[in-house]
């Protein structure tokens, strides 16, 4: 879904959804977040878009019968119940992830990032749940986020995407247009949200971070050596 990622002007914007792409998503860290809530290794069986054969619910989400919202509320709910407890997304969250919040940002996500900052691009981050889910103690434990132009979090707007209203709150945000952004997001439906609205978009593979962010780098790299040829030079007469 990166096929318009590649065309038009150079990039001026980067704009990156936060959990699965900045993130390591939970379905990556499962047997990690078994050990910490004590359950044997295999309890937790749904592994999403990594093996959506594994999981009923993600394939219904897909089919827009529910929200993203509405799967991890239920993911949520099923995991504390099997400790006796009721959960809310932001306690799967917290429980099933280390105890320092910035050891679950990809490595790969925090060069990319520093990268296109240097190259003078204007970077943020566009989600659906921010501090929902994560609450406001874990983000500002957040290293990265002090290092984002913008932050747009559907928390606040009350907009969440596909919405297009969502994508232009972004790039206002941001200061950047459609055609001279790329979007990232690990939802299909949010990346096309995205190209409908003009922006250049990728969908970011959990199954393969590596490979995505070698993409990303790759679609900004022309951007970045044409500033950089312009910092070696120095401002014009």
């Amino acid at each position: 879904m990166d096929r318009n990622a590649a065309s038009g002007p150079k990039f001026r914007g980067l704009l990156l959804d936060f959990g699965g792409v900045l993130t390591c998503s939970l379905f990556e860290q499962m047997e990690h977040g078994e050990r910490r809530l004590g359950l044997p290794r295999g309890t937790l069986a749904w592994r999403g878009p990594i093996d959506p054969s594994t999981d009923s619910l993600w394939q219904a989400m897909q089919r827009e019968e529910i929200s993203e919202r509405e799967y991890w509320v239920t993911r949520a709910r099923e995991t504390g119940a099997l400790l006796g407890e009721d959960w809310s997304v932001r306690m799967l969250l917290h429980r099933m992830r280390p105890a320092d919040p910035n050891e679950s940002i990809r490595p790969q996500a925090a060069r990319t990032v520093a990268r296109a900052r240097r190259a003078g691009l204007r970077v943020g981050i566009l989600s659906n749940e921010l501090e929902l889910f994560y609450g406001r103690e874990f983000l500002d434990r957040l290293r990265l986020l002090k290092e984002m132009d913008c932050v747009v979090d559907a928390t606040h707007t009350g907009i969440l995407k596909p919405d297009p209203r969502s994508y232009a709150l972004g790039l206002q945000a941001l200061g950047t247009g459609a055609s001279e952004t790329l979007f990232v997001d690990d939802q299909p439906r949010n990346v096309a949200g995205a190209e409908r609205a003009g922006l250049r978009a990728m969908l970011f593979d959990l199954r393969n971070p590596d490979a995505c962010y070698r993409r990303i780098d790759a679609l900004l790299e022309p951007h970045q050596v044409c500033q950089r040829v312009e910092y070696e030079r120095g401002p014009r007469e």
